[in-house]
């Protein structure tokens, strides 16, 4: 194992951590789910961290293996969405007359992406969310560019109509 490798993965694991749990909220719907898929996703980084190159993304790594690895227990599962959804308000914090505003503005987001389905939702988090460029999210997602543009533009078609 590259002592680089590992000790880059270690060191910015808990940097990614509220991303991470965001993300997987996103793809699972429930609180209980999404703090498994992220134990889940710094379990594999550490096993896996020779495979880390070492000077590149370490969030855009995390997030590939905490999408494969909700992708395999939707396979093993044969589940597509459960009960218990996470209401946004609860995992969103206030602190503040600016911050209630924007969380209640957060929640309302939130909300709205949740209508949208499961591909058009992980890429509109990937992309406007966490700010992946259309290139990063293809391969996150494991799709063309084009693929994309596509839900993203399907996303903002209906988004426009929930309003």
């Amino acid at each position: 194992m590259s002592e680089a490798s590992r000790r880059e993965v270690r060191a910015g694991l808990e940097a990614c951590l509220a991303r991470l749990w965001r993300y997987a909220v996103v793809l699972s719907r429930t609180r209980d789910a999404a703090d498994d898929l992220v134990q889940a996703t710094c379990l594999r980084a550490i096993e896996r961290a020779d495979q880390f190159v070492p000077g590149t993304r370490l969030d855009r790594w995390l997030f590939s293996i905490l999408r494969s690895i909700w992708l395999n227990e939707i396979r093993a599962r044969k589940i597509r969405e459960g009960g218990g959804l996470v209401d946004a308000e609860e995992a969103l914090t206030s602190d503040g007359a600016k911050a209630v505003e924007t969380n209640i503005l957060a929640a309302e987001v939130f909300r709205v992406i949740g209508r949208l389905p499961e591909a058009q939702r992980e890429t509109v988090l990937l992309v406007y969310g966490e700010g992946f460029s259309y290139a990063e999210a293809a391969s996150a997602l494991g799709i063309p560019v084009g693929t994309v543009m596509s839900r993203l533009a399907a996303a903002r078609s209906a988004l426009a109509k929930l309003k």
